[in-house]
């Protein structure tokens, strides 16, 4: 048992956070939202739409799911331009929509120096803005971010909040949903939040009902916790 009936429900417009020790089941949720999986129980909705017997590709192009894995996420042998073409040739059908969005992505995320490197030899940061401006192709409503901020330096994690941050800022209708265990970031960031152990959501709120949640407290926090 991974998951043990658990319910929330994410707004439009929200930057929503998971907060859970290691293999407490928040990877486990992506992968139910994308379809990686399906559950033995229970349904997944996507504005209204039950969309549990949808296979990845419908989620992604209709329900206009993005998805920023943990791990990879990218072609480690294609250079930066070539994995953003190739994402793009099965997203966006005509070629001149395809360049100029491919061309915005870069100059956005200041990549232009390292469009003809092979994804492999990109640093972490690189890697992980690359990963992001692939699911962002698509003009995703939702954008899934799965331990966005894992062994990465203080300065790429702030630099990958604002962008996170200035995504909410440009696209008020966008849901922004990050899973993560280093609290204090993702907390810093998140219009809500919950909290899973044992299997189940044991606390849900804004960053600041969470830190003063007994349950949340006990379970993940600690006494000493602050946010600041």
């Amino acid at each position: 048992l991974i998951l043990d009936n658990i319910n929330f429900k994410i707004n439009e417009g929200q930057i929503f956070g998971m907060l859970g020790p290691n293999g407490v089941g928040k990877s486990t949720i992506f992968n139910l939202i994308t379809g990686l999986i399906s559950p033995q129980n229970g349904k997944i909705k996507i504005q209204g739409s039950d969309v549990t017997q949808y296979p990845i590709y419908l989620r992604s192009k209709k329900f206009k799911v993005g998805y920023v894995p943990q791990y990879g996420g990218y072609f480690h042998d294609l250079t930066l331009i070539e994995n953003l073409k190739a994402v793009g040739e099965i997203l966006i059908e005509n070629e001149t929509d395809r360049q100029i969005n491919i061309d915005n992505m870069i100059s956005k995320f200041a990549l232009d120096n390292v469009r003809e490197i092979k994804a492999k030899f990109l640093s972490g940061g690189q890697r992980r803005k690359l990963v992001i401006c692939m699911a962002l192709l698509s003009d995703p409503k939702i954008l899934l971010c799965d331990e966005i901020f894992a062994a990465l330096d203080v300065l790429t994690i702030h630099m990958l909040k604002e962008i996170l941050v200035n995504l909410q800022n440009e696209n008020p209708k966008i849901c922004i949903v990050v899973c993560e265990h280093q609290a204090r970031e993702l907390l810093s960031i998140v219009d809500r939040a919950m909290i899973l152990s044992n299997c189940k959501i044991i606390a849900q709120g804004t960053p600041s009902e969470l830190v003063k949640d007994s349950k949340a407290q006990s379970a993940y926090f600690g006494d000493s916790f602050k946010l600041n």
